[in-house]
């Protein structure tokens, strides 16, 4: 009997020990959910979301989160992740393998995975991403045996090789990107979707080869080790430079760390029945209710954000895949209900068949948070103190900005026209790369950073810049994502600009603009021009001053409103810090009502 009982306490200890166990990956798919989206310090924004997606039942591929802990964890321990967790994350890959129904590693029929991040805060670009992992030289023939299709298994390796060899092995992106240019110079080709198979073939064995050459070993071939070194990547990222910024720019807290989400592939490049898209439920730059986004046909995510292809409208969704269109409509605009907020969305149709990657709160300018806010309490989706809370008070400087005086802007002839990916008026100094903005700027200059494409690393230039001009890119690339969020006036996929960043030089229709040259766009109509225009306040400081009827301005009128709605929930009384009279009066018309602090020195 004494046996007995000495077993059944053993049992019962190992039980509440069991239960005591701290958990670190949460798991969604199917009805097996995890958790839900007030776990965002824990899962992270992205984590939360595919996890709450999952749960209302929405076409979300299944997958796992590694939790922020686990990033504590990695830095506390030298750079390691715990056995502990290496162990649930074999447990929770067996689990996602038996609900697939495919195998990491498998000749035939293998799980591929996307390895991403996804802080408790969005930071868009910031972080490191890796596609279609799982690949190598026999799983790629298993792919092409299962799928029928030669070309989609070798473009997804050849993906994989070079974000995995950029990402995990720190190899830079220019020398796969020079490889994989000579053989399109090679077939006479300008786009990544007219190679064939063959020439696919080609890439990857050169990529293979710039692996080797770069770190003395063969490209990894085991898939559970491409695995832990993809997570691992993906923690040491929160520390890259590019993040460690925009951390200190938006004053986001560095302990907090990041999630990662493992998830099984789903493929937008299998052909012209599959696409690739990224989108917001309202416009972000100008708060209209409007679908807002942007896709690519036969393409992967990171296509549509890194501006590599200009991508189509959404609305050309609708004629290219109608089905998949009026799904994503339905689905979108039950999110926005649900979050009661403007959704940033990812998704990827495979053959048809359209899955959600993503949802969260959309990164907007000051003046759209305005609209929206407005709008969401006039739809009685909120009420009025929660509609305040929606706006970052820091983008209401946005609507301060000056605009170009009409009079001198048309006196300019336009010279090109982009996609306005962020209203706003800039007139500056051309700069090409990221340290010269942060360099000019430093000395008093006002620059204007125009790129091919921006890249998360540019970062630090972006924050001092005027403004912000590229050659490529769609209105949801990381130019112009990033732009709208920092409130600076964006113009992206302006495609005849001819940009030689390494002669520091532009072509535009025939001029030719150098560096230090003036240069001036508008960023809500896309209109670029060659030379320095003037600026006036404001509609907002219009009014203010008496220059305008408030009557006559719609965003006034919404500001104000939403003034109001705060002055009814407040609790401490606003004074400001003016020395002038005119800056006492915009103070009272903003709603202080005393002065905090007044230097009399400026006055005389």
């Amino acid at each position: 009997m004494e046996k007995v009982k000495n077993t059944v306490s053993t049992i019962n200890k190992k039980s509440q020990k069991k239960k005591m166990a701290k958990k670190y990956v949460y798991f969604f798919g199917n009805n097996e959910v995890d958790g839900d989206r007030t776990m965002r310090d824990l899962l992270g924004g992205k984590g939360a979301g595919l996890a709450e997606m999952t749960k209302a039942g929405l076409p979300v591929p299944p997958g796992f989160t590694v939790s922020t802990d686990v990033c504590s964890l990695f830095y506390s321990a030298g750079r390691r992740v715990p056995q502990r967790v290496e162990d649930e994350m074999e447990s929770h890959l067996r689990r996602l393998e038996k609900l697939s129904g495919t195998f990491l590693g498998a000749d035939d029929r293998p799980l591929l995975v996307s390895v991403r991040s996804g802080s408790k805060f969005s930071m868009p670009g910031m972080m490191d991403t890796i596609l279609n992992l799982g690949l190598n030289d026999k799983a790629v023939e298993g792919l092409k045996a299962w799928t029928g299709n030669g070309r989609f298994a070798v473009d997804s390796y050849r993906r994989f090789i070079q974000m995995f060899g950029n990402v995990v092995l720190e190899i830079p992106k220019e020398v796969f990107d020079r490889e994989f240019d000579r053989v399109k110079s090679e077939k006479g080709v300008l786009l990544d979707t007219e190679l064939d198979e063959k020439a696919l073939r080609k890439v990857v064995d050169r990529y293979q080869k710039v692996v080797r050459s770069q770190t003395g070993r063969p490209f990894p071939q085991d898939p559970r080790l491409q695995l832990r070194m993809a997570r691992d990547a993906v923690f040491r990222s929160w520390q890259n430079s590019r993040a460690v910024e925009y951390r200190r720019i938006y004053d986001i807290p560095d302990e907090i760390g990041t999630a990662v989400n493992i998830q099984a592939m789903v493929f937008g490049n299998t052909g012209e029945r599959s696409a690739t898209g990224v989108g917001f439920t309202r416009n972000p730059a100008t708060g209209n209710k409007e679908f807002y986004g942007e896709f690519l046909v036969n393409a992967q995510g990171e296509d549509v954000v890194a501006g590599i292809r200009t991508p189509q409208p959404i609305d050309e969704l609708k004629r290219v895949m109608p089905k998949a269109y009026a799904q994503l409509r339905r689905i979108t605009s039950r999110l926005e209900r649900h979050y009661r907020d403007v959704q940033d969305f990812e998704f990827t149709i495979q053959d048809d068949e359209l899955f959600m990657l993503q949802t969260r709160s959309g990164k907007r300018t000051g003046h759209a948070a305005v609209v929206i806010a407005t709008d969401l309490v006039k739809e009685r989706l909120l009420k009025p103190a929660e509609a305040v809370l929606l706006v970052d008070p820091d983008s209401l400087s946005q609507l301060l900005a000056p605009v170009f005086d009409p009079k001198a802007w048309v006196t300019l002839p336009v010279a090109t026209r982009g996609l306005p990916a962020s209203p706003g008026a800039a007139s500056g100094q051309v700069v090409f790369s990221a340290e010269d903005a942060v360099s000019w700027s430093d000395q008093g200059k006002p620059v204007i950073l125009v790129r091919k494409e921006t890249a998360p690393d540019d970062i630090h230039g972006m924050h001092v810049a005027r403004g912000v001009l590229t050659a490529t890119g769609g209105m949801t690339s990381h130019a112009a994502v990033v732009g709208r969020q920092m409130g600076k006036p964006s113009v992206v996929g302006a495609g005849e600009l001819q940009i030689d960043e390494s002669n520091r030089t532009l072509m535009v229709n025939g001029s030719v603009v150098r560096e230090g040259d003036f240069i001036s766009f508008d960023g809500l109509t896309g209109e670029v021009k060659l030379g320095q225009v003037t600026t006036k306040p404001s509609e907002i400081l219009q009014v203010l001053s008496g220059k305008l009827d408030p009557r006559r301005s719609e965003i006034y009128m919404r500001f104000s409103k939403l003034l109001g709605w705060a002055d009814k929930v407040r609790h401490l009384g606003v004074r400001a810090n003016a020395d002038l009279k005119d800056q006492a009066e915009i103070a009272y018309a903003f709603g202080a009502r005393g002065i905090g602090l007044c230097r009399t020195e400026h006055m005389f």
